[in-house]
């Protein structure tokens, strides 16, 4: 089930939205010099990957077309030839346009008609390739003079100057083009201007002011109600580094910025869609324990019928009952009591450990990888057993015979309980479709990790005995 909901949420990302310009659709016409009766391509950024919009073969003196009768989604498209090279243009309101290049250099030769908008985009990228070879050699001449003082202050100033004259050219960009793409881009990419750190009351440097600063004024300059960012390769990295690398990697912190972003989105928008599907995906995936609490928080708080409006009923409801499975079982929560028989008939239940720390094993004397790891826990239960833990090890298979050649084989002394009637509903519970699967309880059966290796609960248990716990 967890791959075909990500499969769908995956999938649905762009075949949801009708795009918001009224126009016949488009037509870009493309002619590039060294290209000759070969297939090219239309890509378009989304979030960190690319994806193909259209194709086409070029003719003998490099013409070919993309044409459509739905318009595009905003963004930077790439124009993509063979040999894996490709060139960017601008894809928005204008959308009837040509473009002639050549292979020698994409932005040298550039001739746009039709379209203002990558006219504007080229004479950009025509002074950013001519301003960065003015500075490759400052950067040759720096390395060979840095020992000397003097002359290493006299290239920096030069280099300065030209800097300055991106940092003003860019200003007057987005001054005299408020609403054009590249100027959201420009903006997105500004790190946050940060002031001095104050001193607290002692005198000493506020530690955490910078940190707070920083991750409180990050989103300043990205407008998260412009759906054409996502159409770039700027928003996405922004988005993961907030989450990833400013957000502490705990599900209570993750929930609450979460939150924050969507709390800055239109409903029902692309971008909406978007953060809300990241986010999702991004942690039911993770392989740190316990962020399938960041799944359930997302698919209560955003896949309803009202908010997620890219996913149809009987997908909304798979999800829906996928988080209804794990909110039980998440890292904290008291575990639901199991009563099951032992090898003699005997009733036991897990709630009747008074242990400080009970495992909850789930095997199958026929699963491999079980057939390793239940010697090797063995070896921790004999090891940790007088300190206060118990294994309840629920057999999943009905094949009793084999169940108890294995206990007696193995010399398995803990609990050993199963249910060949199959009249506990265990599996769905805890959501058991592979074995095996560890869960370590603590003294009220609240999960403290779950689905963790032998060696990790050896970790886990030597620590928490050795503090005392």
């Amino acid at each position: 089930m967890k791959k075909a909901l990500l499969g769908f949420l995956f999938l649905t990302f762009l075949t949801t939205f009708n795009h918001s310009y009224a126009q016949e659709g488009y037509n870009i016409k493309v002619k590039v010099s060294g290209v000759r009766d070969s297939l090219c391509y239309l890509a378009n950024y989304f979030g960190d990957k690319q994806y193909l919009k259209d194709s086409c073969l070029a003719d003998a003196q490099g013409n070919f077309s993309f044409k459509g009768k739905e318009a595009l989604g905003g963004g930077i498209y790439l124009v993509v030839i063979p040999g894996k090279k490709y060139f960017e243009i601008v894809v928005d309101k204008e959308q009837q346009f040509s473009v002639e290049t050549d292979t020698l250099d994409f932005v040298k030769h550039m001739v746009i008609k039709g379209s203002n908008e990558n006219k504007i985009f080229y004479d950009y990228l025509k002074f950013i390739s001519e301003k960065s070879k003015a500075i490759e050699p400052l950067r040759a001449e720096y390395e060979s003079v840095k020992n000397d003082p003097a002359k290493v202050e006299d290239v920096r100033k030069r280099m300065s100057v030209i800097d300055n004259e991106v940092i003003t050219y860019k200003a007057n960009f987005e001054t005299s083009n408020p609403d054009f793409i590249l100027t959201k881009v420009f903006q997105c990419t500004q790190e946050v201007k940060m002031p001095e750190t104050p001193k607290k009351a002692d005198g000493s440097l506020d530690s955490l002011f910078m940190y707070t600063y920083y991750k409180s004024h990050f989103f300043d300059n990205i407008d998260l109600t412009d759906d054409r960012l996502l159409r770039t390769p700027v928003l996405h990295p922004k988005l993961e580094q907030y989450f990833t690398k400013l957000t502490v990697q705990m599900p209570d912190s993750i929930n609450k910025e979460a939150d924050y972003v969507i709390s800055k989105l239109k409903p029902g928008s692309e971008m909406f869609k978007y953060v809300v599907w990241w986010v999702t995906n991004h942690y039911e995936t993770s392989n740190i324990m316990g962020m399938d609490a960041v799944f359930v928080h997302m698919v209560e708080n955003y896949y309803t019928k009202e908010k997620a409006f890219w996913v149809d009923d009987a997908q909304l409801y798979k999800i829906q009952e996928r988080a209804k499975v794990l909110k039980p079982i998440l890292v904290g929560k008291q575990v639901k009591n199991i009563i099951l028989k032992d090898s003699l008939g005997v009733a036991k239940s897990l709630y009747d450990i008074k242990t400080k720390y009970t495992v909850l094993y789930f095997w199958d004397p026929d699963c491999g990888h079980c057939q390793k790891v239940t010697p090797k826990l063995k070896e921790s239960y004999d090891k940790f057993k007088s300190k206060g833990f118990e294994v309840y090890a629920v057999c999943t298979e009905v094949e009793m015979d084999k169940w108890r050649k294995f206990i007696k084989e193995k010399n398995l002394n803990w609990i050993n309980v199963a249910d060949p009637e199959l009249r506990n509903n265990f599996r769905h519970d805890f959501d058991i479709t592979t074995t095996p699967q560890i869960f370590l309880l603590d003294n009220t059966k609240a999960i403290i990790a779950k689905r963790i290796e032998v060696d990790t609960l050896n970790e886990i248990l030597e620590k928490r005995f050795s503090e005392g716990k």
